[in-house]
């Protein structure tokens, strides 16, 4: 974080007042639901501990339902650091900039994604980035397949 970084955002102190609540109100909401999740995977153990004689296809379709938790939990995660980075954002006044091109992100965007790091157009292009190295990458792997 650059605390001598001049501040380019052109959001008022309202504005960012009205950010910061909403990054805190989907960051008190994410907190609740990984801890209603966390639980309910806990009941489950439990509950699976003490019927242990279980049918194999129940426990393929408990093994499915915590793999899908566990995955929303990851991905609730990954949004909780970005809010937190958001908020750190907010406290050196680097919110709302877009770390690509270093401009101003639109309201409109940081309305619809508060946490978000990047206009629509760097954001595009990361995401054509990301999506060009799982091809790659995938087609790596099944070079490796058919070459065993």
């Amino acid at each position: 974080m650059v605390k001598n970084r001049p501040n380019k955002s052109m959001l008022t102190p309202a504005d960012i007042k009205k950010f910061k609540a909403a990054l805190l109100a989907k960051r008190n909401e994410i907190l609740s639901n990984v801890v209603s999740m966390e639980n309910e995977t806990l009941r489950r153990e439990r509950r699976d501990l003490s019927n242990i004689p279980a049918d194999i296809s129940d426990m393929a379709t408990e093994n499915d339902d915590l793999e899908n938790i566990l995955g929303l939990m990851e991905s609730e995660r990954k949004i909780l650091a970005e809010i937190d980075y958001a908020l750190r954002c907010i406290e050196d006044g680097t919110y709302g900039i877009c770390e690509g091109k270093g401009e101003q992100i639109p309201r409109e965007r940081l309305e619809a994604i508060p946490w978000t790091r990047y206009c629509v157009g760097c954001a595009k292009l990361l995401e054509k980035k990301l999506h060009a190295r799982k091809d790659y990458n995938n087609h790596d792997e099944l070079y490796q397949d058919e070459s065993n």
